[in-house]
């Protein structure tokens, strides 16, 4: 396969949610009442990725990680790789991020960062 034919794709995750802090109302100079407070935390994930020689990108917001949603972004990545042209991806080394997730694409490879080096990798940015 030609250089030529390789679109090169930049993925990574991130992670969106609500932690509360501490509670403050306005009360009686003097008086200290006491308020309810959310005490649970709430997150979102997510996952996207960018090729930016097509000017196309790839995103899918989920409520929590693992191998199975990691596979599912992979699949709309490879979906939108046109026929005869294969996707690089370069990701970093999240635990789901396992040697096997794109073993069943056939248009779809996967380079991994060293690690702690997210300067290698331009998504990291957006």
């Amino acid at each position: 396969m030609s250089l030529d034919n390789v679109d090169v794709w930049f993925q990574d995750e991130a992670r969106f949610g609500q932690q509360n802090t501490t509670t403050r109302l306005w009360a009686e100079r003097g008086s200290r009442p006491r308020a309810v407070k959310q005490q649970q935390f709430e997150y979102a994930y997510l996952f996207g990725s960018v090729c930016p020689s097509r000017g196309i990108g790839e995103a899918m917001v989920v409520p929590w990680v693992n191998q199975d949603i990691m596979v599912e972004h992979l699949e709309q990545i490879s979906k939108v790789t046109e026929k005869g042209r294969h996707a690089v991806i370069i990701m970093d080394g999240a635990g789901w991020h396992t040697n096997d997730i794109a073993e069943q694409f056939s248009n779809i490879s996967i380079i991994k960062l060293p690690p702690y080096s997210p300067e290698l990798n331009p998504i990291e940015q957006v």
